[in-house]
C-alpha cells in the first residue's frame, strides 16, 4: 500500500499563511542540505531533494498553491512533476542572493575593480573665533583633492595611445572553466595585461603621469551656522575625491575647532566667565558693568556678596543651533581683598572690627570712598 504523501507546507517547515519570500527561503535552506551535488551517491537525500522541490513547485505558483490549499494532493499528478530539473547548487545560492560567495570562491571579486566606486571622503579642519562661533560665518576654504585629469580624461594614457587589451578582448576579465563537486564553476580573473580596465597603453599621460587624476587646490564656500561647538562638523555633498568607473564623489567633512577664549569658557550654550568687585561693593551692594559675547550688561551686586557667589545673566549666552533661543551667562564674582592697607584705611578697619562702633551707612560710605 503507497503512503500517503506528506503536507507539502510540513515538508518545507512552514505555516499555512507563509509569505512567498518565506516558502521561498524555507527551501533555499533545505536544498543546500539534501541537493544531490552536495550528496553524491545518497538516494535517501536525492528521494528528499525530490520531495523538498515537489512542494516548492505547488507552493511557489500562486495558482496551484490555491488549488492545493483547497482539494490538496489529489489535484496533482505525478507526471506533472516528471519533466523536472533540480538547479544547479551555484543557481541555488545565486538566487537566495549569496552570489559574493562564488565570486570569492572562483576569484571573482577581484574584478570588482573595474566597477564602479565611490569616491573618497575628505576632512578639513577650520579654526574660528568664539565671536565668530556667535555670529555665525561664512568662509572660502581651499581644499586639496584629487580630480579627473583633463589631457587623458582619467584613462591614464596619452591621447590616442589606448588600445583594446587583445589578451581579454577589452572585457577586462580571464574566464576559465573548472569542474567542482557542486557542478562547474566559472572561475574569473582580472586580466593581467590590462588590469582590468579592458585596455592598455604604453605611453602615459603626460600631465597625470599615468594616475588618471591630478591633484588641485579646490575653493569652497563654507557656511558655519550660530551657535557651533567646538569639535562638530558640516558634510558638504559631493565635495570630496571624485569617483572612479563613473562612480560618485566622495563627501568633504568640515570639522569646527573653536578657539580658547580670553573671557569665557563655555558648556553648550552657556558661558562662564569671572569678575573682580571692591570689598565696599560687597558690603554694601551696587552695580557693576559685566563682559557679554556681544557687549556688556549690568549685574546688580546685592548687599553682603560673598567671594565666589555665582550670578545668572538669563539668555547673554551661545545661540542655539536651529533654534532663536540662546543659553545662559554665568558670572562668578571674586570679592577683591586688599593685601596692604594705608593708615587711614587700617583705621578705619579697626574702628569697624575692633572697637566694634556703630557708625552707620556713613562709615561705610568711608570705607568705599578710600578703597
Amino acid at each position: 500500500m503507497k503512503m500517503a504523501k506528506k503536507d507539502y507546507y510540513e515538508v518545507l517547515g512552514v505555516s499555512r499563511d507563509a509569505t512567498q519570500d518565506e516558502i521561498k527561503k524555507a527551501f533555499r535552506k533545505l536544498a543546500r542540505k539534501y541537493h544531490p551535488d552536495v550528496n553524491p551517491g545518497n538516494k535517501e537525500a536525492e528521494e528528499r531533494f525530490k520531495e523538498i522541490n515537489e512542494a516548492f513547485q505547488v507552493l511557489s505558483d500562486p495558482q496551484k498553491r490555491a488549488q492545493y490549499d483547497q482539494y490538496g494532493h489529489s489535484t496533482f499528478r505525478t507526471e506533472d512533476f516528471a519533466g523536472f530539473r533540480w538547479p544547479n547548487f551555484e543557481d541555488l545560492f545565486r538566487d537566495f542572493g549569496f552570489e559574493d560567495i562564488f565570486d570569492v570562491l572562483s576569484g571573482r571579486g577581484r574584478t570588482r575593480r573595474t566597477r564602479a566606486r565611490e569616491g573618497v571622503d575628505l576632512r578639513y579642519d577650520l579654526e574660528i573665533t568664539l565671536e565668530d562661533a556667535f555670529n555665525g560665518l561664512t568662509t572660502t576654504i581651499e581644499v586639496p583633492h584629487y580630480s579627473e585629469c583633463t589631457t587623458c580624461h582619467g584613462t591614464g594614457a596619452q591621447p590616442g595611445s589606448l588600445q583594446k587589451c587583445p589578451l581579454c578582448d577589452g572585457t577586462g576579465e580571464i574566464r576559465r572553466v573548472q569542474r567542482s563537486p557542486f557542478g562547474q564553476i566559472v572561475q574569473i580573473t582580472t586580466c593581467g595585461k590590462c588590469g582590468g580596465s579592458g585596455s592598455f597603453s604604453t605611453k602615459l599621460c603626460e600631465t597625470c603621469r599615468g594616475e588618471g587624476r591630478v591633484k588641485k587646490l579646490k575653493k569652497i564656500e563654507v557656511k558655519i551656522p550660530k551657535g557651533v561647538d567646538d569639535g562638530q562638523y558640516l558634510r558638504i555633498p559631493g565635495e570630496g575625491e571624485p569617483g572612479t568607473n563613473g562612480g560618485a564623489p566622495g563627501d568633504l567633512y568640515v570639522v569646527v575647532h573653536v578657539k580658547k577664549h580670553d573671557i569665557f569658557d563655555r558648556s553648550d550654550a552657556d558661558l562662564f566667565c569671572e569678575t573682580t568687585i571692591d570689598l565696599g561693593t560687597a558690603v554694601l551692594g551696587g552695580e557693576v558693568e559685566i563682559p557679554t559675547i556681544n557687549g556688556s550688561a549690568k549685574l546688580k551686586i546685592p548687599k553682603g556678596t560673598q567671594s565666589h557667589t555665582v550670578f545668572k545673566l538669563s539668555g547673554q549666552g551661545m545661540p542655539r543651533i536651529n533654534s532663536n533661543s540662546r543659553g545662559d551667562q554665568y558670572v562668578k564674582v571674586i570679592v577683591h581683598i586688599p593685601e596692604k592697607l594705608t593708615r587711614k584705611q587700617e583705621k578705619l578697619f579697626r574702628e569697624l572690627f575692633m572697637e566694634k562702633e556703630d557708625t552707620g551707612k556713613g562709615f561705610f560710605d568711608k570705607i568705599r570712598d578710600n578703597f
